[in-house]
């Protein structure tokens, strides 16, 4: 993975989803919680997803180098656009992470810098960033 940023991990920087568990299940969860093996729910079910990732890690690091992503944070500054600009490029944007467009870039910048976008996990950026940017968003 020599070409992946990597970061450690945050508290404030997390993404919020939703699951839906049978009531079996959620009893369980709150069984474990009540006999003290996890704080609450949410330490339970974080704990469940590192646990999975981390036994499929072989997996994981071989899909993110067969396919040139970048894992971790990813920031695009306006300065760095413009110098792509003026190279006359284009970026294919593929992050397994977080994907970040600074504010300063206009939404003119962005369309003539940005092939396309591939993010897996959340992309930041301005509403008319993203709405200039809508058809090359995978």
């Amino acid at each position: 993975m020599a070409d992946a940023h990597r970061l450690r991990e945050k508290g404030g920087d997390t993404e919020k989803i939703t699951i839906n568990l049978g009531y079996v299940d959620l009893g369980h969860i709150d069984l474990l919680v009540q006999e003290g093996f996890y704080s609450n729910r949410t330490d339970f079910i974080r704990t469940a997803i590192r646990n999975q990732l981390a036994s499929h890690s072989d997996a994981i690091k071989q899909a993110i180098v067969r396919n040139t992503l970048e894992l971790g944070l990813r920031r695009f500054s306006r300065e760095e656009l413009e110098t792509v600009r003026a190279a006359g490029r284009k970026l294919r944007i593929r992050v397994v992470g977080l994907a970040v467009i600074a504010d300063d870039v206009t939404a003119e910048l962005a369309r003539e810098t940005i092939e396309s976008i591939n993010v897996l996990g959340a992309l930041q950026a301005s509403p008319s960033v993203k709405a200039a940017l809508a058809t090359r968003i995978d």
